[in-house]
């Protein structure tokens, strides 16, 4: 069957909310604004929904341009902010490596730190940041863990929750950028080593290794017990370690994306899911 777009995904802030678009510019180092900001504790180092699920409360919201953010949570005021590009670079830290971030001001720093109820700031990717992403295809990306392109197929979505011992999981505890309809086998998208979509082309990275995000309720901002990560570990371990779930992407070919684009695979490879990851 033709596989399409079903839905795109933009996380202007590392570890909040998503944003459904219809569609998209896809840049070098994902979708435009995509993890281009990120929320630190006082050291500068990232806040993650792993210890600070709150974050899935925070709904943001930026313009085409990138000039002006908004932050929304359930019982706070929204915050509008004209976005810095140009004040000091600070230190920052994700997953151990030195980065650089522009701080966005007290006003968001305040607003966050309400919400998560830890002292918090906001930081922006500067327009120099120039960070190299491992995987297969190596790339860029802001903010994002690896890879700048997360995709999962509705088909391996539906194959998990048939598994499932409990309620249906909902596409959003993976926090995909791309969501793939049309496929009727689960984990294709695991063999898929370069993808054409819109004018725009993807090339393999990695195997998507989960972790405790996906016990996180995205509309509840709190974990909700053990899945979707126990019923993976019967059927989805991974050579190197960890449950695999979707598949990141590098850019390489920016372009334009929307909703109901095909879906082509140029590139077809076995699955890796028992052969050790690249790096």
């Amino acid at each position: 069957m033709t596989a399409v777009v079903s839905e795109l995904i933009s996380y202007p802030v590392k570890g909040c909310a998503g944003v459904s678009l219809r569609e998209a510019v896809l840049t070098g180092a994902g979708l435009a604004h995509d993890r281009g900001f990120m929320v630190v504790d006082q050291e500068g180092t990232f806040r993650s929904q792993r210890r600070d699920p709150r974050l899935a409360l925070v709904r943001p919201a930026i313009d085409a341009c990138g000039e002006r953010l908004t932050l929304r949570a359930p019982g706070f005021e929204d915050l509008d902010i004209a976005v810095d590009r140009d004040s000091p670079r600070q230190a920052v830290s994700l997953f151990g490596q030195s980065y650089r971030g522009i701080d966005q001001g007290r006003a968001a720093g305040e607003w966050l730190s309400s919400v998560l109820g830890k002292a918090s700031r906001l930081v922006r990717v500067p327009p120099e940041h120039d960070r190299v992403t491992d995987g297969r295809t190596p790339g860029t990306s802001g903010y994002a863990d690896s890879s700048p392109v997360h995709a999962v197929s509705l088909a391996t979505l539906d194959e998990l929750n048939r598994r499932l011992p409990g309620p249906p999981m909902p596409m959003s505890r993976f926090r995909p950028n791309i969501v793939i309809g049309g496929w009727d086998e689960p984990h294709l998208e695991d063999r898929a080593h370069r993808v054409a979509i819109g004018s725009a082309e993807l090339g393999y990275a990695k195997l998507a290794i989960r972790c405790a995000v996906t016990l996180v309720d995205q509309e509840r901002g709190d974990k909700a017990g053990p899945e979707p990560l126990r019923t993976l570990a019967t059927y989805r371990r991974a050579a190197v370690g960890g449950v695999a779930f979707g598949t990141k992407f590098s850019v390489l070919r920016p372009g334009e994306l929307a909703v109901g684009d095909t879906v082509t695979v140029r590139a077809w490879a076995e699955s890796e899911l028992n052969e050790p990851q690249p790096v």
